[in-house]
């Protein structure tokens, strides 16, 4: 690694002794962080955040290597912020979950000072993607995650150079201020058939890559990856029931974009992108070819104010972030989440869309729950509710991706 990326590394955090540690972040009313620990004796969850090893074993990393930097986070002598949680350890010092990964992430740097071309690039899009988990779950105000973002974006556009493909950073105009996304493609020889992804309330867009890569452009199928509203590189923006206002003022900039096809379209969104792009599906019908929602919130869990509450703390501490809030009281934020229903939104009542969605779920999933996905294909002209039978969404990974790109390549190419 060269010297001036190590003292990147070490320059950004070294302020950061004492940071704010990041479950601690957003608060909670008196009853509301009674139900909090109510939830965390039923679940008894040894972390504050979701670990999503098969997640980031699909992205490219080791799975030796993600235990190992667990072990390091869970037998660490420092001081926790939270007794019940192993991923607490306030301030950049070893333990504490930013730490760990940037070490991580330096470490894949390294490797990749001393290889060349292609090899190079993946060993410093492993780097992102480290720096990435080390800023996850992404909430605004978390000091330690501002920095480690700062390295995600800096590795990640050395990744690109170094990669086969073309790789184009767009400002999109809107509203006196500028949209961020970034746009894949494996040539330039010709507009091509674009896929726009939305990775979610707590996923960087930069997350993205091997959809691209591995999935996308062997089809000659681009991609544009959109951050949701109130984190990455939108985090200027505000998350509000209109949640789609940004992938829509994207949507609507692609005829002026000369690499992009906008006559083929296609969209995909995990979880709450997911909601984003259904909700997409049917306010611009006539500019989208396809959609993929997968495990997304329709209706279900956001018109239930028991379901609502049950969620773990690191999902609410994310959505309210994004909505920019820092102090939340779950009874009256159960309320207000109900306007992000596409059924309280008269979208699941009217006239089906002619897009065919394709709702992917996962078997008990409580975020995206079959009555919702059959809802959606529902009032979709050709769409389809598949469920996937595996233990965990990201289990499935592979075989949801599979079966989402089949479902957008086949609309694509007609």
């Amino acid at each position: 690694m060269e010297p001036s990326s190590k003292n990147l590394s070490e320059n950004l955090f070294k302020k950061h002794q004492h940071a704010e540690e990041t479950s601690s972040l957003i608060g909670y009313l008196s009853e509301s962080q009674a139900l909090l620990e109510e939830n965390q004796q039923r679940t008894k969850s040894a972390w504050y955040r979701a670990l999503r090893r098969m997640q980031w074993i699909w992205q490219g990393l080791d799975p030796i290597e993600i235990e190992s930097v667990l072990a390091r986070i869970a037998s660490s002598g420092n001081k926790h912020n939270h007794p019940d949680w192993l991923d607490t350890v306030a301030g950049y010092r070893p333990g504490n979950w930013a730490y760990e990964w940037t070490q991580q992430g330096v470490s894949h740097q390294k490797k990749a000072s001393l290889k060349e071309g292609e090899a190079a690039s993946d060993e410093l899009y492993l780097a992102s993607l480290c720096f990435s988990v080390a800023s996850y779950p992404h909430l605004k105000g978390d000091n330690l995650s501002i920095q480690a973002q700062i390295l995600v974006n800096k590795v990640y556009k050395e990744a690109m150079e170094l990669s086969p493909y073309v790789t184009k950073a767009l400002e999109i105009p809107y509203k006196n201020n500028k949209i961020m996304a970034t746009l894949h493609v494996p040539h330039t020889e010709k507009s091509l058939p674009i896929v726009m992804v939305s990775a979610g309330i707590d996923n960087l867009q930069t997350d993205m890559w091997r959809l691209f890569r591995d999935y996308l452009a062997k089809h000659n199928i681009g991609l544009l990856t959109v951050d949701m509203p109130g984190i990455g590189a939108n985090a200027h923006w505000t998350l509000t029931e209109d949640s789609s206002y940004l992938h829509q003022a994207v949507l609507n900039e692609l005829p002026n974009i000369p690499w992009v096809d906008h006559h083929n379209v296609g969209l995909l969104g995990f979880r709450f992108g997911g909601n984003v792009m259904a909700r997409l599906s049917f306010i611009e019908q006539d500019k989208v070819k396809a959609c993929v929602a997968l495990g997304a919130p329709i209706h279900d869990l956001l018109s239930s104010s028991e379901k609502f509450g049950m969620m773990p703390k690191m999902y609410l501490d994310a959505l309210a972030s994004r909505m920019g809030k820092k102090s939340v009281d779950i009874f009256s934020f159960s309320k207000q989440v109900r306007a992000w229903s596409l059924k309280s939104q008269g979208l699941l009542a009217g006239r089906a869309t002619p897009v065919p969605i394709l709702a992917l779920g996962l078997e008990g999933d409580p975020v995206g729950s079959k009555k919702d996905n059959q809802s959606l294909a529902m009032f979709s002209q050709g769409g389809k509710c598949l469920e996937l039978k595996t233990k965990s969404l990201s289990q499935g990974y592979d075989q949801a991706l599979t079966s989402a790109v089949d479902w957008l390549k086949s609309a694509l190419n007609k």
